[in-house]
């Protein structure tokens, strides 16, 4: 392991993360003078960063089986953090969805749609419990059994929404179509881990 992989580990990594994020959202928005165009911005780009860091955290296990190495094991040993950077990259997508929807009401109603407010908010629920979790004592209260179909469950929602956030764009603009290439490699990766240990338990959420 590198010595960069060794220092970005738990909590130092969350850090790190969430400063980068934060200062490259603002940094973004101020492209456009904080206006309109400079918000949706950081919806499009905390959107991609949080596909990227739930790719990450959601193939841990599954890479850590398949390929074990150094990089896989930091993966795996981190998918904690990694999880948790993903949260804080959708907090900071749901405040710039916020600031859309004050800033140009009429052309927030004509982005959303009924179904984008109930699915996202089932999302969004799930994401703050899978949160809320991720913690020792809080996974512990729980217990593990519960804790086990919460981020598994969890985890496939989250999956399948950013599936249909993304794929329901590629008629329109069909690169993003490259946005599901990821999503449809972590969950081969995941399966194919399944089918080499059948007698083992299902690969957690990480």
């Amino acid at each position: 392991m590198s010595q960069r992989q060794g220092w970005l580990e738990g909590w130092r990594l969350l850090a790190a993360l969430t400063l980068s994020l934060v200062i490259l959202s603002l940094w973004i928005a101020s492209m456009r003078q904080f206006e309109v165009e400079g918000v949706r911005m950081v919806i499009r780009f905390t959107a991609r960063s949080s596909l990227t860091l739930f790719c990450l955290a959601f193939s841990g296990a599954a890479l850590a089986r398949l390929w074990p190495n150094g990089w896989t094991r930091w993966q795996h040993r981190n998918r904690r953090y990694l999880g948790l950077s993903f949260a804080v990259s959708h907090a900071i997508h749901a405040v710039a969805i916020i600031a859309f929807a004050k800033m140009d009401p009429a052309g927030f109603a004509e982005a959303t749609s009924p179904a984008s407010y109930i699915f996202g908010g089932i999302g969004y629920a799930v994401i703050i419990a899978m949160s809320a979790t991720s913690f020792d004592r809080t996974a512990a209260l729980i217990g593990p059994r519960a804790w086990r179909t919460l981020h598994l469950a969890g985890g496939y929602y989250l999956w399948l929404q950013f599936m249909v956030s993304f794929g329901k764009r590629v008629p329109a603009m069909p690169l993003y179509a490259a946005f599901l290439v990821p999503l449809l490699i972590v969950m081969a990766l995941r399966m194919i881990a399944m089918a080499r240990h059948p007698r083992g338990q299902t690969v957690a959420a990480g």
